[in-house]
């Protein structure tokens, strides 16, 4: 699939600021700062789509899962994005998919992609839940080709 057909295959687009101590010894971005900047753009993406209309307590998540491939290095001036989108439903769980790129001048080149398994979790009764219908329903209406 070609960069710009896959990146158009995602709605979600978040601008992520790259901070001084995200910086290792090397110069870049370190390799464990990534999974923060999909948990951001997760973040931003639930509040976009659900619109903070989650009971963390009663309807919450875990992350079960975080799987991601370094393409690129990013650096302290680099624009940087992070695209994000629900790839797949299960009973308890769903995957999420990240790609983070970086602006050039001759476009957005990849620097990471990742995807993340989330089990949805009551933390009253510690126990798991199924992904609410609710949930599905606006996922398939923001994501149109989910």
């Amino acid at each position: 699939m070609e960069l710009h057909e896959l990146l158009s295959s995602y709605i979600h687009k978040l601008k992520i600021q790259v901070r001084f101590k995200d910086i290792d010894k090397q110069g870049h971005v370190n390799n464990a700062n990534h999974i923060t900047y999909f948990e951001t753009a997760r973040v931003e993406y639930f509040k976009d789509v659900f619109r903070n209309n989650i009971d963390w307590i009663k309807t919450g998540m875990i992350l079960a899962n975080t799987e991601i491939t370094y393409k690129r290095p990013i650096l302290l001036e680099d624009e940087v994005f992070c695209y994000t989108k629900i790839t797949r439903f299960g009973t308890k769980s769903f995957e999420i998919a990240c790609i983070l790129t970086k602006k050039t001048k001759e476009g957005e080149n990849i620097c990471a992609e990742g995807k993340s398994v989330i089990v949805c979790f009551n933390y009253d009764t510690q126990q798991t839940i199924e992904v609410p219908a609710e949930w599905k329903t606006a996922v398939k209406a923001y994501e149109s080709d989910l």
